[in-house]
């Protein structure tokens, strides 16, 4: 049987494999990719122990014919493997995860730890519950985490389900030709599928009916869905290596969250994302927009790293901070041609109130982003304070 060795080409921002006679090769996941084109290796299309068909780092010199035979697999193939093909032996398994750093993308800011213990419980079939604060890349990672496994993928925003049965599990429809058919829900055909990943974003928003029909899939013992509440409804099981990975903002500031039950939240193994340091989030800006100034993507996130600090204190100035996701669409102004007072009054000073005059949450801000901005710059209502009345911005 013959195998394809393929070669990796950038195009923009994205990683494309070719075989010998110039054909664009389908199959092979944006990581692995990605992988062989920064390590200057091609890709080889493989057959595992396990039957299961696999793509493989192989040396540029190879990359000759589409008749290369396949051949035996080494211990360096075994290294090589490409994240989906999960060894079964616990040894084997150990390693995987160990090694499983190198397929983070880049664009995600997270460390070795969670990230291997994210790969773990997915690999292991745990459900995996992503805490923290709003815009700190908990969607971001499972989305990471379903390209770095190379599974199917299914997402489902619970905090906007209005009619959870409707939503999780289908409806009942009359027609005149065929009569009264049920139509499942999108929902039961993911967890019909094998080895997926299905992202319940948004949990603690959602309704308590959703959490109680999904009480049974996500347990370990049971994984399944009833259909119908009559003793004869189908049962759906869940598939082979489902993985569930839900989102959740904890915290009394999330007015419209819900507090999540307790049996639930002993279904989930819980992996809390941190907020982003002042060189992490400039890093992160870079990649994203790296034709931006350099220079106002370090002052956006010197503004947004200051908020985080401060609401942090006994005396707290503000009672709110900017995320990263705030970071990233104020560097996004940045580089769509607005100067850091035109992103400062468009996306930082309205999230802050102006109660209080010159005491304002509002004032505090505008008087710590006044010592980025030059006075050619600066509107002069914009800072017209009594010079006599100083703001003080611990830093």
């Amino acid at each position: 049987m013959s195998e394809i060795i393929a070669k990796v080409e950038q195009h923009k921002s994205r990683f494309k494999a070719f075989d010998a006679d110039g054909n664009l090769v389908d199959g092979i996941s944006a990581s692995m990719r990605r992988k062989a084109f920064e390590n200057d290796k091609a890709l080889e299309h493989a057959i595992g122990k396990s039957g299961r068909p696999f793509w493989r780092l192989v040396s540029l010199s190879e990359f000759s014919s589409a008749d290369t035979k396949s051949a035996p697999l080494t211990e360096r193939d075994e290294a090589s493997m490409e994240i989906n093909e999960v060894p079964e032996q616990h040894s084997e398994i150990v390693d995987y995860i160990r090694n499983s750093y190198s397929l983070k993308p880049r664009k995600l800011f997270m460390s070795e730890t969670k990230w291997k213990y994210l790969v773990r419980s997915a690999v292991r079939g745990k459900n995996v519950l992503m805490t923290g604060n709003s815009g700190c890349g908990k969607t971001l990672a499972a989305k990471c985490l379903t390209e770095a496994l190379n599974r199917p993928y299914f997402y489902f925003n619970l905090g906007a389900t209005q009619d959870p049965r409707s939503s999780l599990i289908g409806n009942t429809h009359f027609k005149k030709d065929t009569g009264t058919i049920f139509s499942e829900s999108p929902f039961i055909s993911a967890i019909r599928t094998p080895n997926a990943i299905i992202l319940l974003d948004e949990m603690s928003r959602a309704h308590p009916d959703a959490w109680n029909i999904l009480m049974t899939p996500l347990d370990p013992l049971q994984r399944y869905v009833r259909l119908d509440e009559s003793e004869d409804a189908e049962v759906v099981e869940v598939a082979e290596g489902v993985t569930f990975v839900a989102t959740a903002n904890v915290g009394n500031e999330y007015t419209s969250t819900r507090v999540m039950d307790r049996a639930l939240l002993d279904r989930f193994v819980t992996v809390e994302m941190d907020e982003l340091d002042y060189e992490e989030e400039v890093a992160l800006l870079k990649l994203l927009y790296p034709d931006a100034d350099v220079n106002n993507l370090g002052v956006i996130s010197e503004i947004t790293t200051h908020t985080r600090k401060v609401v942090r204190q006994a005396d707290a100035k503000i009672t709110d901070a900017l995320s990263t996701r705030s970071a990233v669409e104020m560097a996004g102004l940045i580089y769509d041609g607005f100067s850091l007072m035109e992103v400062a009054e468009a996306a930082v000073f309205p999230t802050f109130s102006e109660d209080g005059g010159a005491d304002s949450e509002r004032t505090y801000m505008k008087q710590f982003v006044q010592k980025f901005i030059s006075d050619d710059e600066t509107p002069e209502e914009l800072f017209s304070l009594n010079p006599d009345e100083k703001v003080s911005v611990p830093y």
